[in-house]
């Protein structure tokens, strides 16, 4: 990517869409084109047609999508389907019709069959069952990843899908009832410190695995695959290391300061039993994390004080 060239980042308002924003205007680029949803409603395919025929990107970040924790996922299975679906059927088609010369797909570890080995190899995509709660959502990723390498074989773009772990970090989403585990222990502690409360209900038993990536590192990464990788599949995006849901809520415990007890609620779900990237092929290319969990938790907790608390 040239600093000059016209970069479209789908979904710069999101977490991940605003951290690799940062990251591409840290390095100096200028060009970027940010359109919010309200702008541009990326499920309205003559809206979408508009847009790159208008604007014509060189290069494309596809980092916008209908996301929440299991609770939503279960909830609004239909829109989560549909909606993805239509996003990624626009801006991947357009980016084709419009001859973008590399766009970046990004999914979601829950792509992955619910019982696969651990940790996650990349060949593992569609050899078993999804976890049932999120089966609409990693459909819809899925189909992503093979339109991308359909346009590939068919059409030969440069399109290219990169499969991140659980992400947290920056304008993360709090949402009492929508939101992954780590934001949701965040809120559930500092709102338990502030209260006074004897305990804080964590869902399920605890026991589940599961890796977290900062998404400042994971914008870094996607620059990195940007400007060093060409080649069709998936890359996984993760820092190689998990934790169970027990120890992260006693690290976010400590980091929060809240005195009071953990109390598990089994007769809530608990998910995929782990979730581990194996990132031996990102690492081959010559990338890897920078930021570790407890300052990544310790960073994140600023930003929730800050846009939540403070305001």
């Amino acid at each position: 990517m040239e600093k000059t060239d016209k970069i479209y980042v789908a979904g710069h308002n999101g977490m991940v869409g605003s951290a690799i924003v940062r990251k591409l205007e840290k390095e100096g680029y200028q060009n970027i084109i940010k359109k919010s949803s309200k702008e541009l409603d990326l499920r309205d395919q003559i809206a979408v047609a508009e847009f790159f025929d208008t604007e014509k990107p060189d290069y494309v970040f596809l980092a916008a999508a209908k996301v929440g924790g299991i609770v939503a996922n279960n909830t609004y299975r239909a829109e989560f389907l549909y909606d993805n679906l239509q996003i990624q059927n626009n801006v991947i088609h357009q980016s084709y019709l419009n001859k973008v010369k590399k766009l970046m797909f990004l999914g979601s570890s829950c792509i992955y069959p619910k019982m696969a080995p651990q940790p996650l190899k990349e060949e593992y995509l569609l050899t078993g069952l999804l976890e049932e709660t999120n089966e609409p959502y990693a459909i819809a990723k899925i189909t992503g990843i093979k339109m991308c390498d359909a346009y590939r074989a068919q059409y030969g773009c440069n399109f290219i899908s990169a499969m991140p772990t659980n992400l947290y970090g920056y304008n993360d989403n709090y949402h009492p009832q929508n939101s992954h585990v780590l934001p949701a222990l965040i809120r559930k502690f500092h709102e338990a410190k502030v209260n006074g409360d004897a305990t804080v209900t964590i869902w399920g038993s605890g026991t589940p695995m599961r890796e977290f990536l900062f998404a400042d590192d994971l914008a870094d990464a996607c620059f990195y695959l940007m400007q060093n990788y060409s080649e069709p599949h998936i890359i996984n995006i993760g820092t190689g290391e998990d934790l169970s849901i027990k120890d992260l809520a006693l690290l976010i415990k400590e980091i929060i300061g809240f005195p009071g007890d953990l109390v598990f609620d089994s007769s809530k779900p608990d998910g995929t039993p782990r979730k581990l990237m194996d990132v031996s092929k990102l690492h081959s290319k010559g990338w890897k994390h920078k930021i570790d969990l407890r300052e990544g938790i310790q960073l994140a907790y600023q930003d929730f004080l800050k846009k939540h608390i403070e305001r």
